[in-house]
C-alpha cells in the first residue's frame, strides 16, 4: 500500500512548516479509497445511498411517440398555405390509443401522453385551433411547426443506455426515474461505518455534573450530525479521557469495528495530547499544521489493530475548527470511501457587505449570512466574532465565506467565494 509520506512528498514540499489547504485536500483525496461491500435494496430504502453499478435502461422512455399537449394530432403536410378544416377521426387518450390510421384531411383529438396515431406527426394545442367542433378542427398555416408537441420514443432515455451511473447518491428524482423503468431493486454500496469520540479530561457528557473548569461535549453532537447527513452508519464511543491506555483502547476498538474514525481534540502539541503518540504507534498517521483559520492542527492517516484497518481523521477540539476541518477535509474523503462520485463543492461569487480583515498566506473559513439586497442581488456578511470556539456563529450562519490562501483584505463590495451550508450540512 502507498505510504502517506510518499503521497505527501509528491504533493507538498517536505520542508514546509504548514500545508496549504489545497495540498492537504489533495493528499487526503489521493490516499482515501472506497470500501468493499454491496447490498440490494428496494427503491424506498435506497434514498441517499450510493449506486454500486451503472443502471442500464431496459426500455425506451417514453416507450412510444406521444403527445406533449392536449389538442389535435394531424399530418403537417395537410396544412398548406390556406386555413383548412380537418375532419376529427376519433380521440386518443393516455392508455387508450386511437386505432387505425388517419386519411388525408383528417385529425385526431388527443390528450397529453396519448400515443401518436399512425399518420400523425404534429400536435396543435386546443387554444391555437381557429374553430373546434365535434366533427372538425380548423387550423391556420404556420401556427405550429412540423413535429411540434410530439415526444419521440426513447427521447428521454433509450433502451440499453445508462440511466444512472455508479457512484451516484440517489435523490428523490432518481427513485422516480428507476420506477419509470420498472426497476424495483438496485445494488448500493454498503453503509460506511464511522466511529467517533471526543477527547479531554475537561469534557463532560450531557447529564453529568459540570465540575469547575469543565465543559459539555458539543463536538460529539455536531460530528454525529455531519456523519448522519452523509448517510454513514455512526458508532458513538463517547468521551475518552486524556491518558495513553484509554486512548489506545478506544482507537483499537474503533479500528476493529469501523471503516473510519473521527476524533476531536488532542491533536495539538500540548503536554496532555497523548493522541499523537497513540496514532503513530498504531499506524500510518501524520499530524499537520495547516495554513488555515480556524482549525490549524489536524491528523490524518490509517491505523491498524488485530488485522483490521481504519482511516483516521483527528479534528481539532475547538467546536468551529472541528466543523470546518470536517467539512473541508474529512467530508470529501468519507464520500470517496462511500463510493460516491467526487464532485467539488459549488462555490458562489457574492458581494461582501463589509470589509473583512484577512492575512495572506492562509485560507480562512468565515461564517456568513447570505441574503439579497434591495436590488435583488446576492450579498453576504460575516456573523460577527469569528473565534474558533464560538459555535453560535455556525448555528446562525447559512454559508461559509472562503478566503483563499493568497488573498488579502476584502473591501466592502468586493466579490468573495461562498459555500452554502445547504447540501453541505
Amino acid at each position: 500500500m502507498t505510504k502517506l509520506d510518499d503521497i505527501a512528498g509528491r504533493i507538498a514540499a517536505t520542508n514546509q512548516d504548514m500545508l496549504e489547504a489545497g495540498q492537504a485536500q489533495e493528499i487526503i483525496r489521493a490516499y482515501a479509497s472506497p470500501v468493499d461491500g454491496v447490498e440490494t435494496l428496494g427503491l424506498t430504502a435506497a434514498l441517499g445511498r450510493v449506486l454500486a453499478t451503472d443502471i442500464i435502461s431496459p426500455i425506451d422512455v417514453p416507450a412510444h411517440d406521444n403527445s406533449a399537449m392536449d389538442g389535435y394530432a394531424f399530418n403537417n403536410s395537410d396544412i398548406g398555405t390556406a386555413t383548412v378544416a380537418l375532419k376529427v377521426a376519433g380521440t386518443a387518450f393516455a392508455g387508450h390509443p386511437f386505432t387505425g390510421a388517419i386519411a388525408p384531411g383528417e385529425c385526431v383529438r388527443i390528450m397529453t401522453g396519448a400515443v401518436m396515431p399512425s399518420g400523425c406527426d404534429t400536435v396543435i394545442p386546443h387554444e391555437l385551433v381557429d374553430a373546434r367542433m365535434d366533427e372538425s378542427a380548423t387550423i391556420s398555416p404556420g401556427v405550429v411547426k412540423a413535429g411540434e408537441n410530439r415526444r419521440l420514443q426513447g427521447e428521454d432515455l433509450a433502451a440499453g443506455t445508462a440511466a444512472l451511473r455508479k457512484g451516484k447518491i440517489l435523490r428523490p428524482a432518481d427513485l422516480g426515474l428507476l420506477a419509470s423503468l420498472g426497476i424495483g431493486e438496485i445494488p448500493v454500496v454498503r453503509r460506511l461505518r464511522v466511529a467517533f469520540f471526543s477527547t479531554g479530561d475537561e469534557i463532560r457528557s450531557i447529564g453529568e455534573t459540570l465540575d469547575e473548569g469543565c465543559i459539555y461535549d458539543s463536538n460529539r453532537y455536531t460530528v454525529f450530525g455531519m456523519l448522519a447527513r452523509l448517510g454513514c452508519e455512526v458508532i458513538d464511543m463517547g468521551v475518552v479521557r486524556d491518558d495513553p491506555a484509554s486512548l489506545e483502547a478506544a482507537l483499537r476498538s474503533a479500528c476493529e469495528s469501523a471503516d473510519a474514525i473521527v476524533t476531536s481534540g488532542g491533536v495539538s502539541a500540548g503536554d496532555a495530547d497523548y493522541m499523537t503518540a497513540m496514532m503513530e504507534k498504531l499506524g500510518d498517521v501524520r499530524f499537520w499544521k495547516l495554513a488555515i483559520r480556524p482549525g490549524r492542527p489536524m491528523a490524518f492517516g490509517k491505523i491498524a489493530s488485530n488485522g483490521k484497518r481504519a482511516y483516521l481523521f483527528g479534528l481539532p477540539g475547538n467546536p468551529v475548527a472541528a466543523m470546518v476541518s470536517f467539512y473541508f477535509f474529512a467530508r470529501e474523503a468519507l464520500l470517496r470511501m462511500m463510493g460516491a462520485q467526487s464532485e467539488p463543492l459549488p462555490i458562489l461569487r457574492v458581494a461582501s457587505q463589509s470589509s473583512i480583515r484577512k492575512k495572506a498566506g492562509r485560507t480562512e473559513y468565515q461564517r456568513g449570512i447570505l441574503s439579497h439586497g434591495p436590488d435583488g442581488r446576492a450579498q453576504v456578511r460575516v456573523t460577527g466574532s469569528q473565534g474558533s470556539g464560538i459555535l453560535r456563529s455556525m448555528s446562525e450562519a447559512n454559508c461559509m465565506i472562503v478566503l483563499s490562501h493568497g488573498q488579502g483584505n476584502v473591501n466592502a463590495g468586493d466579490d468573495v467565494d461562498v459555500v452554502l451550508f445547504e447540501g453541505l450540512c
